[in-house]
């Protein structure tokens, strides 16, 4: 008999709690109010111990599920604190980063504009002058420059330079062109 019970109890229980969720109420409302009038469910049963016990265990329950709704409403809002404190780093970040950026790109232009000035002068100098400071440059150095003056230019410098320093900087303009796709 108390087989049929059992469902027609969850139904009683089950229905309000749905009704409540239909219609969108604040389910920690409902549990403070059993929470803050726990007389009103004793009301002609304060004689039947175990109806007592319930309503009081009941009635911590619902403290206990306010004081968790409030910590997570709490780290709600500190969650949400953090990711506008984390999407303000963000932009600021993106920011420094395109000036940034374009920091490098003027720097860069600037250097090209400088290598091309110097590639000029070499190619303007008379190849016997230009080998003679080339062999006192730096190897791979010596073969950037060899590599960008005009061909017929660093064919004439590169024949100017002794042979054995010659065959370094045409190895350097070698590597340099394998490094480089």
């Amino acid at each position: 008999m108390s087989k049929p019970l059992l469902p027609v109890l969850t139904l009683m229980f089950a229905l309000p709690a749905a009704a409540l969720l239909w219609k969108g109420q604040d389910i920690a409302s409902s549990f403070a109010a059993v929470a803050a009038a726990p007389e009103d469910l004793l009301e002609g049963c304060r004689d039947v111990p175990e109806a007592v016990a319930l309503a009081e265990e009941l009635r911590d329950r619902a403290l206990r599920i306010e004081r968790y709704m409030q910590d997570i409403d709490a780290r709600k809002a500190e969650l949400a604190t953090a990711e506008a404190t984390l999407s303000e780093r963000l932009k600021e970040l993106r920011a420094q980063k395109d000036k940034l950026g374009a920091v490098r790109a003027g720097d860069t232009e600037a250097v090209r504009t400088d290598i091309d000035r110097l590639i000029a002068v070499y190619d303007q100098m008379k190849p016997a002058e230009a080998a003679a400071v080339l062999t006192n440059l730096p190897a791979d150095f010596a073969a950037e420059i060899l590599m960008r003056v005009r061909p017929e230019t660093g064919a004439r410098i590169i024949a100017a330079v002794e042979p054995r320093q010659a065959a370094l900087l045409t190895a350097q303009m070698g590597a340099r062109s394998v490094r480089t796709p």
